[in-house]
């Protein structure tokens, strides 16, 4: 079994990192008072694993029964292929109807069923933010139509892909990246356990995982595993050299000639193309800055364009402030 399943929290109190959510979800499904929620945050700080926790702190061993996920990137994806597919949905689907017609069957049918010694049940849209503004119209009417005995979780790394009319009807819940410290810890006790002979790899090699992960506690336990007894830390930095980083390196690289129109073009084809989120696309940039200048500016104009993109709701209009004021104020 891979670590990041073998040690993938089972509760509440293995989620590191996230205190003051966690306290309020604990309390959300101790009192059973549980509105719709809206779940954002980086890849790999607890989301998911949160909302299995939740569900099994609401249903016990019901959880399974009261519970349904929607995997909404791979169903928007790959289309009809996906339903006909999954068994899931065979009894729902139906050939002649379009894909978004489908999904509001599907999510209403799932809705409807009534829930095993609860008052409610749960219906959870993983990558909410693949949801194509249609569709996300139209589960707001069966939001509307059945929020007393089912509560809709979304779950996304990019809340601005979420309309008003869906965000507006849940309760936010932030998952911020993981402090190094945190992470760091996490390591050292899941080698503790897989090499008690010590047999693993370096302090150094460690802090570089670490930083490589950027607060992604997923990404540091995969490094953290291919990792053991394989070329040390220049491996490390080869696997962390990814494609999205070199394009990146290529729009900082723009930026400080002045070509802003071909940055921009960089930012929207690592969002469109390779599917990066703003927040990830902002943290590639800051490894890309920080492996070849240290200017104070640089670092506050990053952190104010990273504390703008968790509150906008037009990500490329912050990104392209943000060339245009590197631009200016630092190389201009």
């Amino acid at each position: 079994m891979l670590w990041i399943e073998q040690y993938r929290p089972a509760s509440f109190d293995e989620i590191l990192g996230q205190d003051p959510v966690i306290s309020r979800m604990r309390s959300a499904a101790r009192t059973g008072s549980l509105p719709h929620l809206l779940i954002t945050g980086p890849a790999g700080t607890g989301k998911s694993a949160a909302v299995e926790c939740l569900a099994r702190e609401l249903f016990g061993e019901r959880s399974g029964e009261n519970t349904t996920t929607i995997q909404v990137s791979d169903l928007f994806e790959q289309g009809k292929k996906y339903l006909e597919g999954n068994e899931r949905y065979a009894h729902i689907f139906r050939k002649e109807e379009s894909l978004l017609t489908n999904f509001k069957n599907i999510t209403r049918w799932y809705a409807s069923v009534r829930p095993l010694d609860a008052e409610f049940r749960l219906l959870i849209f993983e990558g909410a933010s693949a949801l194509p503004r249609e569709a996300q119209q139209g589960l707001r009417r069966i939001m509307e139509r059945y929020s007393r005995t089912c509560r809709f979780i979304y779950v996304t790394t990019r809340s601005s892909g979420i309309i008003p009319a869906i965000s507006s009807r849940c309760l936010p819940f932030f998952f911020s990246p993981l402090s190094p410290a945190v992470i760091e810890e996490r390591l050292q006790s899941i080698l503790s356990r897989e090499c008690p002979e010590g047999l693993g790899i370096s302090t150094d090699e460690i802090e570089l995982i670490v930083q490589a992960a950027g607060g992604d506690l997923r990404k540091a336990i995969m490094l953290l595993e291919v990792s053991i007894g394989v070329e040390g830390g220049a491996g490390l930095i080869r696997w962390s050299q990814t494609e999205t980083g070199q394009i990146a390196q290529a729009a900082l690289a723009a930026i400080e000639k002045g070509d802003l129109p071909s940055a921009i073009r960089k930012f929207e084809t690592l969002m469109i193309e390779y599917g990066l989120t703003s927040r990830e696309l902002l943290s590639e940039f800051r490894i890309a800055v920080r492996k070849g200048y240290h200017d104070p500016r640089l670092v506050t104009l990053l952190a104010e364009t990273d504390y703008r993109l968790t509150r906008c709701n037009n990500e490329y209009i912050q990104l392209n402030s943000m060339a245009a004021r590197i631009a200016q104020e630092i190389f201009g």
